[in-house]
């Protein structure tokens, strides 16, 4: 890629920037939309995931850069510091992006291929026009609302919205020139329409060619028809453009207005807060970019970016195949758990034996069961979660609402600083509340993150606990898309300290003990810190020493430095990285025991496991904590070990099968120049596909066994 020769602001030889590590990652997601192997539609789909993380970077990362700029909150050096990494970041930004014209182009080129096109406005026929136009004015027009911008005064940053499309129209003629911007309605309506079959006349051996022209098209070539009658001209154009903004907001401490009602004024802050970049059709001429800069108060720390025709791709990721099924990947039936399958009721299954579920692997379906028994089941007394993202449409929330009906305790901490879903958890948080769920805010400086669900039961007369903590959070819709991990527990120790976790959000200020699980923000960093140390005297004592790790950021100075001494006092460390990750493997010295990949793939990695060898009797734990400062010192998190032999086992394949990758894992280096693991004369490897293979031959051996 670009990064080695790109980076100027690696004058660090202990660290690489994080900001600069996080456009890495976005680098590997760019190379699966040029990676042959994957189906073309997918490719188109990696583009606009590409697309949409680019966006959260510059409305959080570069938001956040700028800020240390303009509110000059640092020493003069590190101003210094923050100014070059700026600088640093929209150089690679722009780089990237001619990267990702050339892909765009070349899979459209592709598509062809397949008798699928994109065309613009100036490639249709007369029919074609005839038929957009008419589809414009019953589906379209209606949505329309353009802002005139005849007055230079127009404060246009406070009218346009956080990454929405937009054009900028420009109409000429006898009189002066006016000016107006128009949205394109992908809130309410598909970016991509298929033209009628019956309209093309292109042809391909014999078979239509299926062909699609976004919204943007088809209102560029209606816009005389929307302006006519009201401005005289004589020519008309347009040229996109996008928005992106701060998402930072401030939340007022004044006493009289609940969390609820701050939240949504903050959520509305951010739609009004200050904009961090631009991207722009590069075809726009010079005086309308001159005029849309005033008219945003654009400084030269914003970020103005050139690209191609279109913006907001990130819509591709809904792009639709219209064409052959194996233009996308093959569909994965998800896996039965054997350990749930064989029991009646879900509490039997947890009460014989620890279970673990791997998504997308494994089903979803088995939680949202579990909590919906739990629902009615007269035995069942109280239920306690952690909502940090969960779905637009609930199944398990739903649930939760039925437990209050039936007269259940239930409990749910949201965390309404969920970013970017605080608007989908305030809904809920309302609708809970009004049905008679207790509905817990946690604690106002710390988010709540972990993934913990305890139902208490009565059995025989004693109150027995279930738990569930994970990875990932209860969202049926991601839980398809993302790899995560839950334990399934009724270990009594496991599950009073889960339960402890609930009342220390509760009650913070109560002095609390944890033997086994690894909590932050009070207990996590001790914890972690301990265990690499205890690896490190091992080495040093002469006896084996190993840590393995899988985790999405590894951004965190004291960490960091605890592994560079290990693997100085010779311990062997190996890490799965998906995204950020400051440290600097290999290098002579100080790194060369510490070895670093990523893998991405068509699901999002995001399990987090810690292994440490313990003098042969391994530690596992599984967590929703990353290795960063965010996470162990300023969020509720939560680890726990594993003591199920089997689980243990089968969680140590997995990550030696993500290990051992060819296909689709990277190096990280010291420059984070994202090369692929060599296959050399090896069998191929592709983990996602092995994992699953995995788990399907498991669940055939047990199946075989009953």
């Amino acid at each position: 890629m670009v990064f080695a020769e790109l980076i100027h602001t690696v004058s660090d030889t202990n660290y690489f920037p994080r900001e600069l590590s996080w456009l890495a990652f976005n680098g590997r997601v760019l190379q699966e939309a040029a990676d042959e192997r994957n189906p073309l539609i997918e490719r188109l789909r990696f583009l606009g995931i590409y697309s949409n993380n680019m966006d959260e970077f510059f409305r959080v990362r570069v938001a956040d850069v700028k800020r240390r700029i303009l509110l000059k909150k640092y020493h003069a050096n590190e101003q210094e510091d923050a100014e070059q990494l700026l600088h640093d970041i929209q150089h690679i930004v722009l780089k990237l992006g001619e990267r990702f014209n050339k892909i765009y182009d070349d899979l459209q080129q592709e598509l062809r291929k397949y008798n699928i096109e994109l065309i613009d406005n100036f490639k249709l026929t007369d029919a074609q026009a005839q038929w957009v136009r008419s589809f414009y004015r019953s589906e379209i027009q209606r949505h329309l609302s353009p802002i005139i911008l005849s007055a230079e005064e127009v404060k246009l940053a406070k009218h346009l919205e956080d990454n929405a499309t937009y054009l900028m129209v420009e109409m000429t003629g006898a009189n002066k020139a006016e000016y107006a911007i128009v949205q394109v309605p992908t809130d309410v309506m598909s970016r991509f329409v298929e033209l009628p079959l019956h309209l093309n006349k292109s042809k391909k051996k014999g078979r239509f060619r299926r062909q699609i022209i976004l919204l943007d098209d088809i209102i560029v070539h209606c816009l005389k028809d929307l302006f006519d009658g009201f401005f005289d001209f004589c020519e008309i154009q347009a040229f996109s453009l996008k928005l992106t903004r701060d998402a930072e907001y401030n939340i007022s401490d004044t006493l009289d207005q609940s969390l609820i009602d701050k939240m949504s004024k903050g959520i509305k802050q951010r739609l009004k807060s200050e904009p961090v970049r631009m991207v722009y059709d590069a075809h726009m001429p010079e005086h309308m970019l001159k005029m849309l800069k005033k008219l945003l108060g654009y400084s030269s720390y914003d970020s103005l970016i050139p690209g191609g025709k279109y913006r907001n791709f990130k819509d591709f990721i809904g792009f639709p195949n219209i064409g052959h099924p194996s233009l996308e990947f093959p569909a994965m039936p998800v896996l039965k758990s054997p350990e749930f399958e064989r029991h009646t009721t879900s509490f039997e299954a947890i009460r014989t034996s620890d279970i673990l579920l791997y998504y997308p692997y494994h089903s979803f379906n088995y939680f949202t069961e579990w909590v919906r028994q739990a629902s009615f089941d007269p035995k069942v007394t109280t239920i306690k979660m952690t909502m940090y993202r969960v779905a637009k449409n609930s199944r398990v929330i739903n649930s939760l609402l039925d437990a209050v009906r039936n007269g259940k305790q239930v409990t749910v901490v949201v965390e309404l600083k969920a970013r970017f879903d605080e608007e989908n958890n305030i809904n809920w948080a309302r609708r809970m509340t009004e049905a008679g769920i207790e509905v817990i805010f946690g604690l106002q400086t710390l988010k709540i993150h972990s993934k913990l669900c305890l139902i208490t039961r009565q059995e025989k007369g004693k109150t027995v606990k279930f738990a569930h903590i994970g990875t990932g959070n209860f969202n049926e819709k991601t839980a398809r898309i993302y790899t995560d991990m839950s334990l399934f527990t009724c270990h009594s120790e496991l599950c009073d300290e889960v339960d402890q976790v609930f009342e220390f959000i509760q009650y913070s200020y109560k002095p609390f003990q944890f033997n086994h699980l690894i909590v932050s923000p009070t207990w996590s960093r001790p914890k972690l810190c301990a265990l690499i140390e205890r690896e490190t005297s091992f080495a040093t004592s002469g006896r084996k020493a190993e840590i393995t790790l899988k985790i999405n950021n590894l951004v965190d100075e004291q960490i960091n430095n605890l592994l560079y001494k290990a693997s100085m006092a010779g311990v062997k460390i190996r890490i799965i990285v998906r995204g950020m990750c400051t440290l600097l493997p290999g290098v002579k010295g100080r790194s060369d025991n510490i070895q670093v990949i990523s893998v991405l793939d068509r699901f999002l990695e995001h399990a987090r496991v810690y292994v440490f060898n313990n003098g042969g009797d391994t530690d596992l734990y599984i967590s929703s904590a990353d290795w960063m400062t965010r996470n162990l010192d300023q969020r509720v998190e939560v680890g726990v070990p594993i003591y199920d032999a089997a689980i243990k086992q089968q969680i140590m394949t997995t990550l030696d099968i993500q290990w051992h990758d060819n296909v689709k894992a990277r190096i990280i280096d010291k420059d984070q120049s994202n090369h692929y693991v060599k296959r050399g004369n090896k069998r191929s490897i592709r983990s996602q596909q092995e994992i699953y293979d995995y788990f399907a031959q498991l669940q055939q051996s047990t199946q075989a066994g009953t």
